[in-house]
């Protein structure tokens, strides 16, 4: 229990000066040791920030956790800081400039909304894959991303002089997450209070699912949506109910030959098969001791993938080697160690914490994997592509001259996941080195890349003398940016398009990223399998996703002789000291730096005014409608058509794409009756600034089937009442004009994927008033709350299948504000258009008073103008 004796405060000094901190272990003494570090910081961020009753109730929430590893009781969380990027920044900053619109027309200031916590937003998410294999790669596709996005960068940048607190990192400075790390993330802060300086957590949200990522090297921090975050920068909490913790106990050391990478998706088959959906995640055991920060950074990066909150792992001496290596100040990484070892959060390997459940994991069992060919948790040995690919039902309509049934057709070293960590990088230049000194190539119709999270990789790189092996093989730097990870991989080859449109091969893509449902990586390929970097050149260079690389030969020299993968592998020896060697802690801060600078971004004209002037041509940013405090609650009772009905796992992607946007698409016969070139119309992810775009865009995707009306063109749905197939954004409208209410109905794991807020905004802008399913990603549910859709999730058993809901039926909600409360039972029935009646079991997947509110409100949007001009009115 508590000790009520003991102050909440302590001091202690580092290089002469004084901090005063939270004493944890002062304060719970041995009840500490059993709480997981995650709950330890949760502990010690209530402790400093909240008093009185609210104080008393958080901690005697979290120490009563370890009663039974699980609790109903709420806390409130206050970040230091909120982590975006651009294409979740621009929507979030649409989003306030409406609201300052929406001010200044109530006769309140516009120029006093703003952000209460720091924001720092990288332009990572817009570079798309148009050069490549050349080196003049990067610069080419830089300033075709500028010149693309010229409109949007501007208004990014009218908001970093409009908005205190916010900070823009321009394009070129690499992937948020990747900055974060090298950069942003201190692990331990300060702030200022009465006069006094105080250690603290370096604790954040982000507006990205790969936010845990930050996990690897101590901070605690995880993503949410771009609604809760921008509840966030405007001073409320997040208010959450205390998490249970699943632990992951690490004995033993990676062999030889595996990788990060292998690790990361083997514990997310690991933590997937026992249905982990938003809890958080810790990593202890002796296990834990043998990896690098950079190994815990790729396994913490897959959070999302592995159905967590977070995949933490707690500080210790491999966390300070890694902020040494990155340039940190000395005396930054002295106050680190000393204030996670007073208040009781540094590592120990020999510590066993009670955790909600445990599974184990011996690092030295795990071999060479990849996971494929649709989802990140579906784990195989790397020699079984051929096996998964003979489940695929696909007969070539005939042979192709040159290429293989299931040619590679992309091959990308993409994401952060696995580039932030300079091993794999080396290791993937190694590969390339050996195999251009055999006269190695990647054949002609593969499109190839190399996009770092960080340009210090450039420099490491160089300094190992390994861009010029990378080249040899076609992997050029394509620049640093999300790139092919979040579906920007630019066209495919005229090689790989033409026999795509001859039937005669079922391409697959081949990438270093953490996400390969079908159509993500490029509309027109639903098959990818996720890997480490080497093993990405190695298949790059088979040039068949079918080839067994653990027997069969990868290619043959020019005299005739197989080259094997265990030929050209690198040993953990040859990276560890080439990664020794190229390593410079000067190429962070310095790198950053000069792209930082770039002229061109800073070159944009931006506006100077309070309110942002828009364009009302613009098809790019547009103000939104849903930026009102009258948009009111959606909650009553009502009886509303099924405006679609879907399956499991329909993923973010498949409600509000990012990819290319089909220029034979309705979304694209729209953009160029107003003016843009149907040949460069840039990626959905562009257009989240205009409202108008993206409810079109809402569930365009050819993978996606709607139960409702099968076999219908892409993103379009049945208007029941006419009989009329038509576009969803239309039949939405047309139900609207009728005065008829629209939900919809889904299967397990609605919402999967990126953390985008436009996958709810789209849906809210469609009628719905609600989502019903089998289960939530935690993320998305948020999302939906934000935009004032309740979700709600049908009891066990229950789903699409079993309702065999029918043209013509409807589904009678009763949820009245007055009566919601978190994971309240919630009356449904299904009205058949027989005239048949028949009760439908469901819960609210609401779990906390805030979000109530947030629905009563009608959304996050309403509720922050509500809570600003009534402060204006008591003023």
């Amino acid at each position: 229990m508590e000790n009520t004796n003991a102050p909440s405060q302590a001091r202690l000094s580092v290089d002469g000066m004084p901090y005063l901190y939270v004493d944890l272990p002062a304060l719970f003494g041995d009840k500490l040791r059993e709480l997981p570090v995650v709950l330890r910081l949760l502990l010690e961020n209530v402790v400093r920030n909240t008093e009185g009753a609210e104080r008393e109730h958080a901690v005697a929430g979290i120490l009563g956790w370890t009663q039974r590893a699980t609790s109903e009781a709420e806390i409130a969380f206050q970040p230091n800081r909120v982590l975006m990027h651009d294409t979740t920044s621009t929507p979030a900053l649409v989003d306030i400039a409406g609201m300052r619109d929406a001010l200044a027309e109530a006769g309140a200031d516009p120029s006093a909304l703003n952000p209460v916590l720091p924001v720092d937003s990288s332009v990572d998410h817009s570079l798309a894959v148009e050069y490549f294999a050349r080196p003049d790669a990067a610069p080419e596709n830089l300033a075709l991303e500028l010149r693309r996005n010229a409109e949007r960068y501007r208004f990014l940048r009218w908001a970093s002089k409009a908005l205190t607190g916010v900070r823009i990192h321009p394009p070129g400075t690499g992937i948020m997450h990747t900055i974060n790390l090298e950069q942003l993330a201190t692990v331990v802060t300060t702030v200022e209070r009465d006069g006094e300086t105080w250690a603290v957590p370096d604790t954040l949200i982000g507006t990205d699912s790969h936010t845990p990522m930050i996990n690897g090297i101590g901070v605690l921090g995880w993503g949410v949506g771009g609604l809760e975050a921008q509840t966030v920068m405007f001073g409320m909490p997040v208010m959450q109910r205390i998490p249970d913790v699943i632990g992951v106990r690490l004995t033993g050391a990676l062999k030889p030959g595996v990788l990060a990478t292998d690790l990361a998706l083997t514990v997310t088959q690991r933590l997937r098969a026992i249905g982990v959906s938003g809890e958080f995640v810790e990593f202890f055991g002796p296990g834990v001791s043998t990896l690098t920060a950079g190994d815990r950074a790729v396994v913490a990066n897959m959070a999302p993938e592995y159905g967590a909150s977070t995949g933490f792992f707690p500080v210790d001496q491999h966390t300070l080697d890694y902020l040494r290596a990155t340039n940190r100040p000395e005396s930054s990484i002295r106050l680190v160690e000393a204030f996670t070892r007073a208040a009781g959060v540094w590592f120990d390997p020999e510590s066993a914490p009670r955790y909600s459940r445990t599974i184990d994991i011996d690092l030295g069992n795990i071999g060479m994997h990849i996971a494929g060919p649709r989802r990140p948790q579906d784990l195989l040995d790397y020699s079984q592509t051929r096996d998964a690919l003979a489940k695929i039902d696909f007969l070539p309509a005939s042979k192709h001259a040159s290429m293989p049934k299931h040619p590679v057709a992309i091959a990308a070293i993409t994401s952060c996941t696995n580039t932030s960590d300079p091993a794999l990088l080396v290791a993937a230049g190694l590969l390339a080195r050996k195999a251009r000194s055999l006269g190695l190539k990647v054949p002609s119709w593969i499109k190839t890349s190399l996009g770092p999270g960080s340009p210090a990789a450039a420099a490491y790189l160089e300094r190992a003398n390994l861009i010029d092996d990378l080249s040899s093989v076609g992997f050029d730097i394509v620049g640093f940016g999300c790139t092919t990870c979040i579906g920007n991989s630019g066209p495919l080859t005229a090689p790989i398009r033409d026999a795509i449109a001859d039937k005669s091969i079922y391409p697959v893509a081949m990438l270093s990223g953490n996400r390969n449902f079908p159509g993500r990586i490029h509309p027109d390929l639903d098959l990818g399998f996720i890997m480490s970097p080497p093993l990405v050149i190695a298949f790059a260079l088979a040039g068949d996703a079918e080839a067994d690389l653990s027997r069969d030969a990868i290619q043959h020299t020019q005299d005739g002789k197989p080259v094997y993968l265990r030929d050209i592998w690198p040993t953990r020896e040859e990276v560890a000291a080439l990664v020794a060697a190229a390593a410079d802690p000067r190429d962070y801060p310095r790198a950053f730096a000069i792209a930082s600078k770039n002229p061109a971004w800073h070159d944009l004209e931006a506006p100077d005014t309070a309110r942002f002037p828009w364009t009302p041509a613009s098809t790019a940013l547009r103000r939104p409608p849903f930026a009102s405090a009258s948009e009111g609650s959606q909650l009553g009772n009502y009886c509303a058509y099924p405006l679609l009905v879907l399956g499991d796992d329909v993923t973010t992607d498949h409600i509000s794409p990012a990819s290319a946007i089909p220029k034979n698409s309705f979304v694209a016969d729209f953009l160029v009756e107003r003016g843009d070139d149907r040949n460069d119309l840039n990626v959905f992810a562009s257009r989240r600034g205009n409202w108008e775009v993206m409810v079109r865009a809402a569930f365009y995707s050819k993978t996606l089937v709607n139960k409702l009306a099968p076999g219908v063109p892409v993103a379009h749905t049945l208007h029941v009442p006419s009989g009329d197939v038509m576009p969803i954004f239309e039949a939405a409208q047309r139900y609207h004009d009728e005065g008829h209410s629209v939900v919809l109905v889904a299967g397990e794991r609605y919402g999967t994927g990126s953390s985008r807020d436009w996958a709810a905004k789209g849906q809210r802008l469609l009628g719905i008033r609600a989502v019903l399913a089998m289960s939530f990603e935690r993320i998305h549910r948020s999302n939906l709350i934000g935009m004032g859709i309740l979700p709600l999730r049908f009891a066990a058993g229950i789903g699409p299948d079993t309702l065999d809901l029918q043209p013509g039926d409807r589904l009678e909600v009763d949820a009245p504000a007055g009566m919601l409360s978190p994971r309240c039972k919630v009356s449904v029935k299904i009205m058949r258009a027989n005239g048949s009646v028949e009760p439908v079991n469901a819960t609210a997947a609401v779990e906390t008073q805030l979000e109530c509110r947030l629905l009563r409100s009608g959304g996050v949007i309403p509720l922050i103008l509500q809570k600003h001009l009534t402060r204006e009115e008591e003023a």
